[in-house]
């Protein structure tokens, strides 16, 4: 029963919100699989050849990353990027329970329903579908990540920020955590973009001053049944 499974609309996704708590878990014992529901590079403007080789490579660095961590092998919806919306929600939902039926986790980790990314949103919404009761899919534990650059920009009149009820420490993890995030490369910006290394390394410290450590990662849990 120690299965752990993150739900990610895009490759570095799982890193940027969960890397740290990913690398805990594994640490006590648990198996891990990461699944991946966007190909994340199909909305780029650029030639079908060159969005091909994007992304063949974010691929190879996801499960690289998985490999490294000593996760399972990673599983690919391969989905549109940016583009979750015009998949019947059915589709992302069965993925999914698939999926699950597959792994049998304890726990899922996925997005947090009011970032902005529209894929984000959708992952979400897919996976508590996916789980609802009385289904041979119901999990129960759900953590919500947050992931810098979608969850924080979400400005609207009306309020959606995120307010964390779930930490842990990541002390021992965060160079690890960044060290990971260099082989997705492209995806890193240069500070003060809240996707640099060093904005993801404040945002970590920030959320270890909420709970007395020096480094945390912080979540939403959704539902927890004992």
């Amino acid at each position: 029963m120690k299965k752990i499974m993150l739900v990610a609309a895009h490759p570095d996704d799982e890193l940027l919100g969960s890397a740290g708590t990913l690398l805990l878990y594994k640490n006590k014992g648990y198996d891990i699989k990461i699944i991946f529901l966007s190909d994340g590079e199909s909305s780029r403007n650029i030639n079908k050849q060159k969005k091909s080789i994007l992304i063949n490579q974010r691929k190879s660095q996801a499960i690289k990353i998985s490999k490294l961590c000593k996760f399972k092998e990673p599983a690919f919806a391969d989905f549109p990027d940016n583009r979750l919306d015009t998949i019947p929600m059915l589709t992302l939902v069965k993925f999914i329970e698939n999926e699950i039926k597959k792994f049998k986790p304890k726990i899922i980790i996925t997005h947090n329903e009011n970032d902005l990314n529209i894929d984000h949103k959708l992952a979400f919404k897919a996976v508590v579908t996916a789980t609802r009761p009385a289904t041979k899919t119901f999990v129960k534990s759900i953590y919500c990540f947050e992931t810098p650059s979608s969850t924080e920009n979400n400005f609207s009149r009306i309020k959606v920020n995120f307010n964390p009820n779930l930490y842990f420490d990541i002390s021992r993890f965060i160079n690890q955590k960044i060290t990971l995030l260099r082989i997705y490369k492209k995806e890193i910006k240069s500070y003060p973009h809240a996707r640099s290394l060093e904005g993801i390394k404040v945002l970590a410290k920030y959320r270890g001053t909420q709970i007395g450590v020096k480094y945390a990662e912080a979540f939403y849990l959704l539902r927890k049944l004992n």
